[in-house]
């Protein structure tokens, strides 16, 4: 996963993709130090439909916040971590284009 790749080179270690929170589902997280980062990747072949990003609607925005608070919560290691969730949007048509937007949810 492109997303997960470059929070490594940011020197996150990535501690899952497609986490299941309860009912919830986290595309990534990440940690480096006291920081985990959450991230919501959205993904449209074009922008026929508009940008990637612009599907995110309050009732995933609160699901996601719901399950990254939850994961902090019930992860011992996690405990007494900062959060910060994150949106990637990618476009794949013409090229691939990633917009990415930091602790916006």
């Amino acid at each position: 996963m492109m997303i997960a790749e470059r929070l490594r080179d940011e020197g996150y270690a990535i501690v899952g993709t497609n986490v299941m929170v309860g009912k919830y589902e986290l595309d990534v997280v990440a940690r480096r130090g006291r920081e985990v980062v959450v991230v919501e990747v959205r993904s449209r072949r074009d922008d026929r439909f508009g940008p990637p990003a612009a599907s995110i609607d309050e009732g995933k925005a609160r699901r996601v916040r719901i399950a990254a608070w939850r994961l902090l919560r019930t992860t011992p290691a996690l405990r007494r971590c900062r959060l910060r969730i994150d949106v990637a949007a990618v476009t794949f048509h013409p090229t691939t284009h990633v917009e990415y937007y930091r602790d916006v949810l």
